[in-house]
């Protein structure tokens, strides 16, 4: 046997091991997910809520009148414009909350046996954050469950796109909320601080609410307080729900090349500072 044979018999196993390695601890966070039914429950619950009350009671205050002509801040119903955003908090909440696992394999011992295993750290990691994307995206995939109702056909087109792009959203958000449970040492500071980052995201990124697209930068300062905007602007989840905004009603407030690129962005240093946390344990 040759060496170059011998060495591609060995990368190949050294393959096999990383691969298995990462399929039994996405397995793991799966099966724990499925095991537990009030995450289910909320995965449920949480779209009919915003979909049916939300959607359907502020549906008549979306369209503003002035001097008497009805004007149209974006062309579709609200229950349109928040579905895509109702798909996005899904993923949200699912994958900072899949990332408590971490302070639960901490507390009882799982996650000292399995740094200590010849699988290295990024093989690790990336079998949870896998995991935990896996259950956001099904729990995001809930909401498409209720287009029908929201008035919308959507296409293979754009339902694979919208995948793609949930993908990467919760893959990054996954990475986020390990990031927190590597600061946070209890259950309690968990729930509390990841609380405190879902909600300020969900609601400055014009989830529930359009900047008008017709209006410059400077115009929307104007028209809305200054403050408002410039988090809008900065905050990351904006373009991602905007993305989600394009696969779905084909609508973007604002540049559609932003959202796939603040995404890859996101899902780079989530990572990147869930990682280095890691080799850091």
């Amino acid at each position: 046997m040759t060496k170059a044979m011998r060495f591609s018999e060995t990368t190949w196993a050294a393959a096999r091991l990383q691969a298995g390695g990462v399929y039994a601890i996405w397995l793991r966070e799966v099966k724990r997910a499925i095991r537990d039914r009030g995450q289910l429950i909320g995965g449920v619950s949480r779209p009919l809520l915003w979909v049916i009350i939300m959607g359907i009671g502020l549906n008549p205050y979306f369209r503003g009148e002035i001097y008497g002509e009805v004007r149209f801040v974006v062309p579709y119903t609200y229950l349109q414009f928040i579905f895509p955003a109702v798909i996005a908090l899904n993923i949200l909440y699912t994958s900072v909350q899949s990332a408590v696992s971490t302070i639960w394999d901490r507390e009882f011992g799982f996650l000292r046996e399995i740094l200590v295993s010849p699988l290295p750290r990024p093989t690790i990691l990336l079998g949870k954050v896998l995991g935990g994307t896996t259950v956001a995206l099904f729990h995001g995939s809930l909401v498409l469950v209720l287009a029908r109702f929201a008035d919308l056909s959507l296409s293979v087109t754009d339902i694979a796109q919208g995948l793609g792009l949930m993908f990467m959203l919760a893959f990054a958000l996954t990475s986020l909320g390990v990031v927190i449970a590597n600061r946070v040492r209890s259950f309690e500071g968990f729930g509390v601080f990841a609380n405190a980052v879902i909600l300020p995201l969900y609601f400055t990124s014009s989830s529930v609410f359009p900047l008008d697209p017709s209006l410059t930068s400077a115009q929307a300062r104007i028209v809305y307080p200054d403050w408002l905007v410039t988090l809008v602007e900065i905050n990351p989840l904006t373009y991602a729900v905007d993305s989600l905004r394009g696969a779905f009603i084909h609508f973007h407030q604002f540049d559609p090349r932003l959202g796939p690129l603040v995404l890859v962005l996101a899902m780079a240093l989530f990572f990147g500072i869930a990682l280095r946390d890691f080799r850091r344990a």
